[in-house]
């Protein structure tokens, strides 16, 4: 068994040389496992569903670089695929036709984007898209919803999910008010709060952007008829619908939620999965709206690495990938055994929890309550998470090290992957909760 919460190892001598050098011994704060306490994790390599960290532990990965990895862990494709391109040049400033060609992949599996444009990360799509629908517009106003993370944009930063939220700071210093003022918060799954606002606002609100499938405060789904009514209205009161797809965009489903829930967005982020694991992001959508962005209209938007040759082949490489014949069917069939076996090992030793899994996707709640907005998730019991997280960390299990946090499979996890942490987390269990109940 791995000592998770460790003394001395290489990766406590590792993370307080980084401590040394950057702020909190991260790169992003969700690293750093302040929500579960301990010392993070230094990795060493990966392969498949597994990682290994610098002491040299083995673990079955439910992070997967926070979604991207939809193959696994340096999938053959994939790693030619960088290695073809890095050997040509690793930045050229230049159109290339690559750029093109993950282009049309894109508008192939995402109807609603008639056009498009590349960037670098999931924080420059959205941010882009919301300038460009505010230029389009020529409003103001945004609409965000508690709990859905975009980024760490000012204009996001107001009751934040993912690492914000982890961090107890939903609302980071630094944002000015004035900016703040313009963006309006919402509780998720809550219409009638939307109906309000654009009533109190009329003809103000530029534009509502939304976590389809909410992946940073935990998976929280959509109520039935939710995102339909989000598209009623914003095309009601001529507001730009704006579907954060960076998370969710082609590991729910083949054309991501839009395509699952039949919904079709004026503006689409992406990232993750697009780049293959490689820093990209993108967004695109109805040509008339995308007409307005420089150099062919006035909004303006930069970016002097987007559309690079690596991180484009590699999105090339891993789309092609999922092409492949029951890829989707086997990604669900896999998360739903997972999600199968983590329920009945809750209910087996008496633990209150709450599930939910759409594709690829899926997240945990312990809690006894249903999880549909921020308040109700911020109601979930983190010490108890944070106790199991070490005890599966223990066993060779890397769950997020946040309650907060969705999880990933990939097509890397197998039968075998899935029994192991079952098996995993039933001893974790066992060890932290004492014995089972009757059932």
């Amino acid at each position: 068994m791995i000592d998770a919460r460790r003394s001395v190892t290489e990766s406590v001598l590792a993370f307080d040389a980084a401590c040394r050098r950057i702020p909190g011994g991260v790169n992003s704060p969700v690293r750093a496992f302040r929500a579960v306490g301990g010392v993070p994790i230094f990795v060493e390599r990966a392969h498949g569903a597994r990682f290994i960290d610098v002491d040299g532990n083995q673990y079955i990965d439910y992070v997967m670089s926070w979604g991207p990895l939809i193959l696994g862990h340096a999938p053959p494709a994939v790693v030619e695929a960088i290695m073809r391109a890095a050997a040509l040049g690793t930045s050229y400033g230049a159109p290339t036709k690559a750029e093109t060609t993950l282009a049309e992949l894109v508008a192939s599996r995402l109807p609603s984007i008639e056009r498009i444009r590349f960037v670098s990360s999931g924080t420059e799509a959205t941010m882009s898209a919301v300038r460009l629908a505010r230029g389009y517009t020529k409003r103001d106003l945004i609409i965000k919803f508690a709990g859905c993370y975009h980024g760490h944009a000012d204009a996001f930063l107001i009751s934040a999910g993912s690492g914000a939220l982890t961090n107890g700071v939903p609302s980071s210093p630094g944002v000015p008010a004035s900016v703040a003022a313009q963006t309006l918060v919402l509780p998720y799954n809550d219409i009638d709060a939307l109906t309000s606002a654009f009533a109190e606002y009329p003809e103000q609100i530029a534009a509502v952007i939304v976590e389809p499938y909410v992946g940073n405060m935990g998976l929280v789904l959509p109520k039935p008829g939710f995102l339909h009514a989000l598209r009623d209205l914003t095309s009601t009161e001529g507001a730009v619908l704006i579907f954060d797809e960076v998370m969710t965009g082609f590991r729910v489903d083949h054309g991501g939620v839009q395509t699952r829930e039949g919904i079709s967005p004026d503006l689409t982020t992406l990232g993750k999965i697009l780049g293959g694991g490689l820093p990209i992001g993108a967004f695109g959508g109805k040509a008339e709206i995308m007409a307005h962005l420089s150099p062919e209209g006035p909004v303006y938007q930069a970016g002097t690495l987007s559309g690079n040759p690596i991180a484009t082949a590699a999105g090339i490489a891993t789309l092609q990938a999922l092409d492949a014949p029951g890829v989707y069917d086997r990604l669900e069939n896999i998360t739903g055994r997972l999600l199968d076996g983590l329920s009945a090992a809750f209910r087996k030793h008496g633990v209150a929890h709450r599930a939910a899994r759409v594709g690829s996707m899926f997240g945990f709640f312990l809690s006894e309550q249903p999880v549909v907005d921020l308040v109700s998730a911020q109601a979930a019991d983190t010490a108890q998470y944070a106790t199991l997280f070490h005890a599966l960390l223990a066993r060779g299990v890397y769950f997020a090290p946040s309650q907060f946090e969705a999880g990933f499979v990939s097509l890397a996890h197998d039968e075998a992957t899935i029994d192991a942490t079952l098996h995993a987390v039933d001893d974790a269990l066992r060890e932290t909760c004492g014995q089972p109940t009757r059932s």
